[in-house]
């Protein structure tokens, strides 16, 4: 019989090929002439071509059910991410912070006003909606502001936390989100006997860092270099992670950025954009730029990171990292703007200060700038069943399936991508994108085309992408 056609998207990738993606991201690429045929159910019974794109689910050739449930437990894999419900529990400590960055997302206060701190009650009732999700393994991460301005309440949360999981034999893992500025050997000490892990921020070179995330005697950068490496001897060196945020300082020194990274013995590295939330958005005139300019800081970053890869340095793009994993595995990636639906409320909620719920810490950023659309309710007011079960979670959700959204439900690169209402909102005043001017889009179709072009251009760059999905480095080629 005649083979036919399961459901794909396509994209003319250039002036020779075609890009075929299915329903779960597996993709193939075809010359045009190819596709042509392939489309018009020509190609021949035995050609390597039909067989390829057989074995990959993009056409069927038997009245076999078997490869519609293949393609059905593939397609569960890939929504995996929805089954354990909210797995990622945030809870910002307090609001205060004694960095002034110019393009902090966080509506910060100073580090006096302590009303602006999580009390004991809050974190408790915030605790027992986290013990409430049917997630099998929980992460706590713990945010400001600066939390280690309030240790008193990260060590509670830390200590309840882990009492409360070993109590119900549920895994658990503890990330505090700092500047490393005030750590001192008491908190590294907790840390170590708790397994907690460190996040921080790491804008590039001295002169970069510290234009980027003033703090009094201006000393931002030695002092998150000096504590980093205390925290590594005592925590363990891979338990401590950094990001960076591109600011247009950042636009010109791609290359000194990716060398400090690999001077302080990072093996990973987050390029990320400005957030158009809080502090960020009110100085968008001194340190913002377009999306265009960060694509061409970033196309110029990873090319020095694969670089620094190719002459024998490991060193990870994450959020390449994260795009390769879902263009060449079945599996999902945890990220929540890379999923549909988003994992906003439903893969990670914020617990607030004040003790108000937010999907996401994009909308509890929008809250502080005063706009409360996306509070899902108050830890001392509302039920778990009323907070998680919601017309504003209901709403959030369905506004974040990708597949139902005009511009994204017949893009090519939709299996890999994701939605974000929130941003959509805080840039538009619209849950849903307007796809062509949304610089989401932008941003994910540029850098999804980049990679695959990356590569299909050599074998050395599959070699590194590989070793960036699989986490580890690769090993030396044998010498016959």
């Amino acid at each position: 019989m005649t083979y036919r056609l399961l459901p794909f998207r396509f994209l003319r990738f250039d002036d020779a090929r075609t890009l075929v993606v299915n329903e779960t991201g597996e993709h193939h690429f075809l010359r045009n002439d190819d596709f042509e045929r392939f489309v018009q159910r020509e190609l021949p019974d035995d050609s390597d071509l039909l067989l390829d794109l057989k074995a990959k689910h993009f056409l069927f050739d038997s009245e076999s059910l078997a490869p519609f449930e293949l393609l059905a437990a593939k397609y569960r894999t890939k929504k995996a991410f929805l089954d354990g419900f909210t797995s990622l529990h945030i809870f910002v400590v307090s609001l205060r912070c004694e960095h002034s960055c110019h393009y902090c997302q966080v509506s910060r206060v100073s580090s006096d006003r302590t009303r602006y701190d999580m009390t004991e009650e809050t974190a408790t009732r915030s605790l027992d909606l986290a013990f409430r999700s049917p997630a099998p393994r929980l992460k706590i991460e713990i945010q400001g502001g600066e939390p280690l301005l309030h240790f008193d309440r990260v060590r509670q949360l830390i200590i309840e936390g882990r009492r409360r999981a070993d109590e119900a034999r549920r895994e658990i893992e503890f990330v505090v989100t700092t500047n490393l500025a005030l750590l001192d050997d008491e908190m590294l000490a907790f840390f170590h006997e708790h397994g907690v892990f460190l996040s921080t921020s790491l804008d590039g070179p001295a002169a970069l860092h510290d234009a980027n995330r003033p703090r009094p005697g201006n000393d931002s950068h030695s002092r998150m270099t000096t504590n980093l490496r205390r925290a590594r001897e005592v925590l363990g060196h891979d338990r401590v992670a950094a990001l960076m945020t591109t600011t247009r300082l950042s636009l010109q020194s791609p290359r000194e950025i990716v060398d400090e990274y690999v001077r302080l013995g990072f093996t990973s590295m987050f390029l990320r954009p400005l957030s158009p939330y809080g502090f960020a958005l009110r100085s968008a005139g001194t340190t913002g730029y377009a999306m265009r300019d960060f694509l061409n800081f970033y196309v110029a970053a990873l090319d020095e990171i694969i670089d620094r890869n190719a002459n024998g340095t490991f060193l990870i793009e994450s959020y390449a990292q994260l795009l390769l994993t879902r263009i060449f595995t079945p599996f999902a990636t945890g990220y929540v703007d890379l999923q549909s639906p988003a994992g906003a409320g439903i893969g990670a909620v914020v617990y607030n200060y004040d003790g108000d719920v937010y999907a996401s810490d994009e909308s509890r950023m929008l809250a502080e700038m005063g706009d409360t659309r996306f509070r899902l309710g108050n830890v001392h007011r509302d039920t778990y069943e009323s907070i998680f079960g919601g017309d504003t979670l209901r709403t959030i959700v369905a506004a974040s399936v990708a597949e139902s959204i005009p511009g994204c439900a017949d893009c090519a690169f939709l299996p890999w991508c994701g939605a974000d209402p929130v941003h959509n909102y805080a840039t538009t005043g619209d849950l849903l994108p307007h796809v062509p001017t949304s610089d989401f889009h932008e941003k994910n179709f540029f850098i999804i085309k980049h990679l695959l072009s990356l590569y299909e251009r050599d074998a050395d760059t599959r070699r590194i992408f590989w070793s960036w999905i699989r986490n580890e480095a690769p090993q030396a080629e044998a010498v016959a």
